[in-house]
């Protein structure tokens, strides 16, 4: 049986044949995180077209999905063609206030039923039986707080109506996010959560903020990589244009 050190050796080893996109360094947090949160937006603004692209290539990178919709009429029609391809007939998604956009009606006419979570926290039994709609349905849709254009990554804050069981149970999640959710860099991210949660009335109301990047990967000692095990094997990304 090998020592401690000779594990931690061999973990090293693995590691250091797949190096990192970038450094990774702490950042100070912003003493005024609303001011900051401004500054990132307005820097933004010239250069989201760029973000964008930039966040295509790493969540296609990632083995995501990303799809483009001309506008919230079109999401249906994207949504239906990813159930079409699945064979699947229902879905679980986030309230519509949280979503954006209500997809129940608009999704009726491609024949899919559409399960929609509370908007307001639900007694004990309730919930349980939506993570039991969640479990048994092919397809979950959510929004997305944020979009990391660095990493490929979907950022997720939990809370009424919008429940962890949408993004984590079905096979195939399906996110979306506009203009105004994107960002180039963790470190603008981590600013943008300090202001989210320094304004209580914009505080999330859940106790978890999901970072997912690419669909679900578990690797066992050997390095064998297995997709879906604790979360979707499909991960799908609809950037929602708006005027």
């Amino acid at each position: 049986m090998p020592t401690r050190a000779e594990f931690l050796e061999r973990i090293g080893r693995e590691v250091r044949k797949t190096p990192g996109l970038f450094r990774a360094s702490a950042a100070e947090r912003p003493p005024r995180p609303q001011q900051a949160a401004d500054t990132v937006r307005r820097q933004l603004a010239e250069r989201r077209p760029q973000a964008l692209e930039r966040f295509r290539q790493e969540f296609e990178r990632v083995a995501g999905v990303f799809h483009r919709a001309a506008g919230p009429a079109a999401v249906s029609g994207i949504i239906g063609e990813i159930a079409r391809e699945k064979g699947a007939r229902e879905l679980v998604s986030w309230d519509p206030a949280s979503l954006g956009l209500d997809l129940r009606s608009s999704l009726a006419g491609h024949g899919l039923s559409v399960i929609q979570a509370p908007a307001r926290a639900p007694d004990a039994a309730f919930r349980r039986r939506h993570r039991d709609d969640a479990e048994r349905a092919p397809i979950g849709v959510t929004g997305a707080d944020f979009a990391v254009a660095e990493t490929g990554t979907l950022v997720l804050t939990s809370g009424a109506g919008r429940p962890r069981s949408t993004s984590l149970l079905p096979a195939t999640h399906v996110a979306l996010f506009r203009a105004a959710h994107l960002l180039e860099t963790l470190e603008q991210l981590g600013v943008m959560l300090e202001a989210l949660h320094e304004d209580p009335a914009r505080s999330m109301s859940g106790a978890m903020i999901n970072f997912i990047t690419g669909p679900s990967r578990t690797a066992d000692i050997e390095l064998t990589l297995t997709r879906g095990v604790h979360g979707p094997k499909e991960v799908h990304a609809i950037f929602v244009e708006e005027p």
